[in-house]
Parts: structure tokens; sequence; C-alpha cells
């Protein structure tokens, strides 16, 4: 029979530092771990409870990312990072986040847990419905070492014990999850911003995405920006009605109320935003 010291030992080895875990994911680890050997392990503070049924290890420090590690691996959820929070850790976002509370944008149908509003008080998780019959294309995994609190290449060779799987959309599945919400949470002119700096856009994948993408909305808004910017790289795509047979769809969208409607996407654009911008460096890859 294992002995508290061996259940203490044991309990190191398996729960990582800084992610949280649930007692079906702890009694699933090891036979060790029944509800008695749980319950002794929270009277003698060896675990930290986060909410009913939820843990972590005591002196570790919780983390957005080790919790979003842990959404996905021990909660079994099909959330992922995306929109603007996958542009910054990319390094392609616009604006950097002025305010003290972090926004982290999520994606996917399962409901946010309640309790992390009071374990991050600092954080504001946002769940958005993903696109339409996009499915998985689009996502790129990656590893939080929840030690050294970074992302890591989720293939690199000899990754250590403390690095955790985390999945987020690529730059350009992000950049049409962005589109989604212009004009109401994304202006015009900061998706436009954003765009300038997508000069290592892929077509390739970005072709893959349209074609799977069911929004109109976004279809026209991406085209008509992309257009705007006129970069090499969307000499590469598809015209929009060899997509498949919606295309763009049909009749006008009102998307800037008092804006002028584009002839070509059927789509009301701000008046400012009919000013071509300046030319950039195309740096776009297959």
């Amino acid at each position: 029979m294992p002995t508290n010291a061996d259940r203490r030992q044991l309990l190191v080895n398996l729960v990582p530092e800084g992610l949280p875990v649930t007692k079906q994911w702890l009694m699933k680890q090891s036979p060790d771990f029944d509800r008695h050997a749980l319950d002794n392990l929270l009277k003698s503070k060896q675990l930290m409870p986060l909410a009913p049924g939820v843990y972590m290890r005591p002196g570790t420090y919780l983390t957005w990312q080790g919790v979003i590690s842990a959404l996905q691996t021990i909660f079994r959820t099909e959330l992922s990072v995306g929109g603007l929070t996958a542009l910054e850790l990319q390094g392609l976002a616009h604006y950097l986040p002025l305010s003290p509370q972090r926004t982290v944008h999520l994606y996917g149908k399962d409901s946010l847990p309640a309790w992390l509003g009071m374990a991050l008080p600092d954080v504001q998780f946002i769940r958005h419905n993903r696109l339409s019959s996009i499915g998985a294309t689009g996502l790129v995994n990656r590893a939080y070492d929840t030690k050294e609190r970074s992302f890591i290449d989720a293939e690199t060779p000899g990754q250590r014990a403390s690095a955790w799987p985390f999945t987020m959309s690529s730059p350009e599945r992000a950049y049409l999850e962005v589109l989604m919400d212009v004009p109401e949470a994304i202006s015009f002119e900061h998706a436009d911003q954003l765009l300038q700096g997508m000069t290592t856009l892929s077509p390739r994948r970005m072709e893959q995405l349209l074609r799977k993408c069911a929004n109109v909305k976004v279809r026209r808004l991406f085209y008509w920006l992309a257009e705007r910017h006129s970069y090499a790289w969307l000499k590469k795509l598809p015209a929009p009605d060899k997509l498949d047979e919606m295309g763009l769809g049909s009749g006008n969208r009102v998307l800037a109320r008092g804006g002028r409607l584009d002839p070509k996407y059927r789509i009301t654009i701000p008046e400012e935003m009919w000013t071509p911008p300046a030319r950039t460096t195309d740096k776009s890859d297959s």
C-alpha cells in the first residue's frame, strides 16, 4: 500500500506545474489516487482547490496559457486560441494591449468553465463560435512550457516534460476569424492594419481555408481588403467565383451604415476606407 509520501511524490510527477487538473483526470492516472487519497491530499494541502473537482499543485503559478493547455488536454474541450490572440502570439498584432486586463479569444462550441473568472481575475476569456464548415483546417500545434512560461515548437526534439500541447489558429485562419467580428467588435481600419503586416501569408493555406469557409461576409471582406493592398500572393489565390458554387453569394451586404457600396464585392465600406493604402513589400511564400 502506498504511503502518503509516495502519493505526494506521485502527485509531483503527474501534475504539471501551473496546470489545473480534475479529480476524474487524477483518478485515471493512477489507482493510488482514489477518493480517500485525494481527500487526504486536500486536507494536507498537497492539492489546492480552484473549484469543486478542480485542483492545482500548491505554490505553482497559474497563467492563462496554462489554463488553455489544461482546457485542451485535461478537460478535453475543443476550444482553441484564435483571432486577435493567435495573431498576437505569432507577432502579427497591430496594437499592443494597454489595459491591465488581458483578453484571450477562444473559438469553439464548448462553454468556458465558470471558475476561470475567479482563478484568473486579470484575464478576460471571450468565446467565439468557429467559422462555419472550416473544421480543424488551419489549426497549428505549439507547446507551452509551464516552467519557463513560454511557447515552444511542439515538434522540438527532446521536448521537455514541462511542455504541454497548445492548439491555436495559424495566421491565415486567425485573420479570417477576426473578419467575423467586423464591424461589430473590430473596426474596418483595424482589420486593414492587421493585413498590412501579413506579408508572409501563405496563399496555399489561405485557399484551403477560403474553400471551406461558408461565411459570405468573411469571403467578401477578405478579398476586398487583399485587393486593396495588391499583394502578389493575391494573384496566387483563385478568384472568388472559382472557389466553389457559392463564390461570394448573392445580394448586397450592409456592413457600414452610411458607407459606400463596392460594386464588385457588394459590401458597404466606410467612406474613409476608399483611399488606397501605400504599397508594402510582399514576402509571401507558397
